[in-house]
């Protein structure tokens, strides 16, 4: 195959009862828990054990209960303990209130390595006391009140085997402490992945105080094919990590398992699965194609950057805008060589190419491409034939290439070159089209002319993609990031350009804001020159290099 069509198509931990404070038996307590203070029993190290931090803590709380805040309708349990290599002991407690769960009750006791109190950080310094633990409201309306909670949170997914668990507590985290209902409310998507909330309903008033998800989120990596060990923002089910990360709208990477999708006109009878990738240590492949999560650590990577990218530099959250995250296939069927966005399954596909023209279509900027796929259907949904179509597909060479060096990622630096990473010796081209000069991949147009609409669109787009690179660096000889450049004009003239960040505002507003379904190159020009008078003034620098550059690309 000559070339590659790219184309659209995140609970506290369970409370345990433990010692009631209670006037009676104080001083023995004190008298007991003192002499064992004064006689710690020493660790391997010569510092105090565990053991000895959790009883020196006891005696402090018997001391300190005033201090502390502790009555005798109140119950400590120890949570966690850390001991310094100085021998300072911290002592972390939950707490309970008439044998109910306090939710911001905890405490930390500081102590010296004599057992000697040193001081305490509490969540809350208010008396945990309510007028009842007897609610108004039953535990199933509160079941009821979660399960809402959870299909609310997810909008336009079918959630299946939902199940919700309310515990009474005594909510000490918003405000004056009252009693409450935590609902823990689980369910899985369409898809089999788990969904999980936690509600917190006022057990008088039936009111919602809060709502978290609570499947939690966990920082791991991966060693990718093509852009080294990378971070990623993971979901931790049970003991079990899964590529799904949460931070993102819930973005995440699956197996096709060489299988394809059988669709007849459009409509898809099938589709190959997206078994989602899981993980027993949060450390993702081993950068070799031969292990299956490497190309999905390279997919999921790529969509973290495009999806900060656009927020981080456009505001857009999500592809739609909306904050929901998409899905990515990979290792889609055999051999094959491409890689495409699908608006019916609001989804990026990544075969593995042939080995022999191309490797695995997961390189950083076709991942970029493809959800930009998205935010065009999303925007300005430019016609994917004609000039409209050309204008498509350089969208999401442009924005591509910028995600590319936002990324600004040591082993894959940006350029400008499209899917520089994927080829392989025999495609016997160095990327899949030039930036600088389209013309250079045999096929793409570098100026506009009246025939370039019957151009496939991936070629088509070379005008704008020319225009673009000009735009940004402009004409002449340059190198960048160690690639060589030498951007010729179609008019002979100089362009000087403006920088890609300029660009990239530009393109997005003038994409988001003018375009429509039917622009051509001629509108795009009018579109971007809209753009940048918008952003910095009709006399400005760079509305006149938005001129300059579409003049030098033959569109005028």
């Amino acid at each position: 195959m000559s070339r590659i069509r790219i184309r659209q198509t995140r609970g506290t931990r369970p409370h345990t009862r433990g010692s009631r404070l209670a006037a009676a038996g104080v001083a023995a307590a004190a008298t007991a828990l003192l002499a064992a203070a004064l006689t710690p029993t020493a660790g391997a190290t010569g510092r105090p054990g565990r053991a000895t931090a959790i009883d020196n803590a006891a005696a402090a709380l018997v001391k300190e209960a005033t201090r502390l805040g502790l009555t005798s309708a109140e119950g400590t349990s120890v949570r966690d303990v850390v001991v310094d290599a100085d021998g300072g002991q911290h002592v972390r407690y939950d707490r309970t209130y008439r044998k109910l769960p306090v939710l911001g009750g905890d405490f930390v006791v500081h102590l010296a390595r004599d057992g000697s109190y040193r001081g305490a950080n509490r969540a809350t310094s208010r008396d945990l006391s309510v007028p009842t633990t007897t609610p108004a409201l039953a535990a199933p309306e509160a079941a009821d009140l979660a399960t809402a909670a959870l299909r609310a949170a997810h909008l336009g997914e079918t959630l299946k085997k939902v199940t919700a668990r309310p515990q009474l507590v005594v909510d000490a985290l918003h405000g004056a402490p009252r009693l409450a209902w935590r609902t823990n409310v689980v369910g899985q998507d369409s898809l089999g992945n788990p969904v999980a909330r936690t509600v917190l309903t006022d057990a008088r008033s039936g009111r919602q105080i809060d709502a978290w998800d609570s499947i939690e989120t966990a920082t791991g990596d991966g060693r990718s094919l093509y852009s080294g060990t990378v971070p990623l923002e993971t979901t931790l089910s049970g003991s079990t990590y899964q590529l799904k990360d949460p931070t993102r709208g819930n973005t995440y990477t699956g197996d096709a398992a060489n299988k394809t999708d059988l669709c007849v006109f459009g409509i898809c009878v099938s589709r190959a699965p997206a078994t989602l990738f899981t993980d027993a240590d949060n450390h993702w492949g081993t950068g070799a194609a031969s292990d299956r999560s490497s190309a999905a650590v390279d997919a999921q990577y790529g969509t973290n950057e495009t999806w900060d990218y656009y927020k981080n530099i456009h505001g857009r959250t999500g592809i739609a805008g909306d904050g929901k995250g998409s899905y990515n296939r990979v290792h889609y069927g055999n051999n094959y060589n491409n890689a495409f966005w699908d608006d019916s399954c609001f989804c990026m596909t990544y075969g593995d190419g042939d080995g022999t023209t191309l490797g695995p279509l997961v390189g950083l900027d076709v991942a970029g491409h493809e959800m930009s796929h998205g935010v065009t259907s999303k925007t300005a949904a430019l016609t994917y034939s004609g000039e409209s179509g050309g204008l498509n597909e350089a969208t999401s060479d442009i924005f591509g290439t910028l995600v590319e060096f936002y990324a600004n990622n040591s082993t894959d630096p940006g350029d400008y070159l499209i899917g520089e990473k994927i080829v392989r010796s025999g495609f016997g081209k160095a990327a899949l089209r030039f930036m600088d000069q389209p013309s250079k991949d045999g096929n793409s147009a570098d100026c506009w002319s009246s025939s370039v609409g019957n151009l496939d669109v991936h070629y088509s787009s070379g005008v704008a993609n020319h225009f673009a690179y000009l735009l940004a660096e402009g004409s002449g000889a340059k190198t960048i990031n160690g690639v060589s450049y030498n951007s010729p004009t179609c008019n002979n003239s100089t362009v000087t350009g403006i920088g890609r960040d300029k660009l990239g505002a530009i393109w997005y507003r003038a994409l988001t804001v003018y375009m429509t379904s039917s622009t051509n190159y001629a509108g795009a020009r009018t579109a971007t020159l809209s753009a940048a008078k918008d952003l910095y003034g009709a006399t400005s620098t760079e509305y006149n290099a938005v001129a300059a550059a579409w003049s030098a690309v033959s569109v005028s």
